[in-house]
C-alpha cells in the first residue's frame, strides 16, 4: 500500500483550495488576492515569547467586542476565518452523516473544510438576482447542520437581503445554524448582520483581520455567536491557536488609533473602487462590473481569457473565475494602491 493509499479516501480525492498564493504566477502588481495595499507599524514585546499564549487573549476578545458591538463571550478568535468555519463544521457536522448547505458561486473553503471532514455538501445555488435561494435553502434544512451565507459574498460582490435571511432564521430555529461570512462588511458596515445575533441563537458571523485591517499576514479572525455557540467552539479548537506575536498585534489593530487608520484605509478603497468602476463601466471590452462591496470588483469581460493574458503579460496578477458557475469571462480584480488601478486601466485601454 502506497502512502497515498494510507490516506482518508475524501482526502485522496481532494482538489486543494486554491489560494492566490497557489496559484502564483509572475508579476509585480498582484491583485489576485483581497489583500490590502498596506498594514501599519505595529510595536513587538518580545519578552513574552517563552510563554506559551492564553487561548483567547483578553486584550483581543475584549477589544474585538467592543468594536463589533458584542459581549465578550460572544466573540471566538482564531487561525483567521477560515480556522472559524473548520471549527464549525468539526463542532456540529458528524463525518459521514451530516451535510452543510452552501450557495455557489461563493468561497471555496466552506465547501473544502466539509469535504476534509468528510461532511456532505448540498448546493442551492444563488438565484438569477445572485441572492441566496431562500425558498430552496428552507426546504433542505432538515438535510443540514450549517448554511453558510457570504455577504459581501466572494466573488459577486453581493450582500444577502436582511428579510431573507430573517425567514431563513425563524425557518431555522432549533434545526441549523446559520453562518454569514462578514469578512468584507468594513466596506459596508451599514449592512452587516450583528444586530440580529441578540434575537436568533442561531446565527454565526465569521469576521477577520485580513481585508480592512490588513493584516492578512498575521491569520486572525473572529467567530461572533451566541455564547452557547462559542463555547462549543471552545471545546474543538487547539489549546494555542493565537501566537504572542499575532495577539498584540491584533489588540494594537483594536485600538482607538488602530481603528481610526483602518477606516481611513476603507475610505481610500472605496474612492477608488467607485472610480475604477466608473472608467470600467465606459469600457467597450466590459460587460458587466458586479456589485461593489468589497475591497474588489468583479467584472465580466469580452472576452475574459485575452483580458486576462494581457494583463498576466503586463505583470498584473488577477483573479481569474471564468471556470466557476454563471462567472463566464469573469475577472476579480483587488482594489490596490491609486498607480496599480491606473495600470490595470493603461492595459485596456491599449486594445481599444
Amino acid at each position: 500500500m502506497s502512502l497515498t493509499q494510507l490516506a482518508r479516501a475524501q482526502v485522496q480525492a481532494l482538489t486543494p483550495y486554491q489560494s492566490a498564493r497557489r496559484i502564483g504566477g509572475q508579476g509585480h502588481i498582484w491583485l489576485n488576492a483581497n489583500e490590502a495595499a498596506d498594514s501599519g507599524d505595529f510595536r513587538l514585546d518580545c519578552s513574552r515569547l517563552n510563554r506559551y499564549p492564553e487561548c483567547q487573549p483578553p486584550a483581543v476578545i475584549n477589544g474585538y467586542a467592543g468594536y463589533a458591538g458584542v459581549a465578550p463571550e460572544q466573540v471566538l478568535v482564531s487561525r483567521g476565518g477560515d480556522e472559524g468555519i473548520e471549527l464549525l463544521i468539526r463542532t456540529f457536522c458528524e463525518p459521514g452523516r451530516d451535510s452543510i448547505i452552501i450557495c455557489t458561486p461563493t468561497y471555496g473553503m466552506y465547501a473544502i473544510s466539509a469535504e476534509t471532514n468528510g461532511v456532505g455538501i448540498i448546493d442551492v445555488p444563488l438565484s438569477a438576482s445572485r441572492q441566496p435561494d431562500f425558498d430552496g435553502i428552507i426546504g433542505r434544512l432538515g438535510e443540514a447542520k450549517l448554511v453558510f451565507l457570504c455577504s459581501p459574498n466572494n466573488p459577486t460582490g453581493d450582500l444577502v437581503e436582511q428579510s431573507g435571511l430573517i425567514r431563513l432564521l425563524e425557518a431555522a430555529r432549533g434545526r441549523a445554524l446559520v453562518v454569514v461570512d462578514e469578512a468584507y462588511i468594513e466596506f459596508c458596515p451599514a449592512h452587516s448582520q450583528a444586530g440580529l445575533l441578540a434575537d436568533y441563537p442561531e446565527l454565526v458571523l465569521i469576521r477577520t483581520l485580513s481585508k480592512a485591517f490588513g493584516l492578512a499576514g498575521i491569520r486572525c479572525g473572529f467567530t461572533l455567536a451566541n455564547p452557547e455557540v462559542v463555547q462549543l467552539l471552545l471545546k474543538v479548537i487547539a489549546p494555542y491557536p493565537i501566537p504572542e506575536p499575532v495577539a498584540q498585534i491584533a489588540a494594537q489593530a483594536l485600538s482607538e488609533d488602530g481603528l481610526t487608520r483602518m477606516r481611513e484605509r476603507v475610505a481610500e478603497i472605496n474612492r477608488l473602487k467607485a472610480t475604477l468602476a466608473g472608467q470600467l463601466a465606459g469600457n467597450a471590452q466590459v460587460k458587466e462590473v458586479f456589485a461593489p462591496n468589497g475591497n474588489y470588483l468583479l467584472v465580466r469581460f469580452t472576452p475574459g481569457s485575452a483580458v486576462f493574458d494581457r494583463m498576466s503579460r503586463a505583470g498584473i496578477i488577477l483573479r481569474d473565475f471564468s471556470s466557476k458557475p454563471g462567472l463566464a469571462d469573469c475577472i476579480r480584480i483587488t482594489i490596490g494602491q491609486e498607480a496599480e488601478m491606473d495600470a490595470v486601466l493603461a492595459v485596456l485601454q491599449q486594445e481599444q
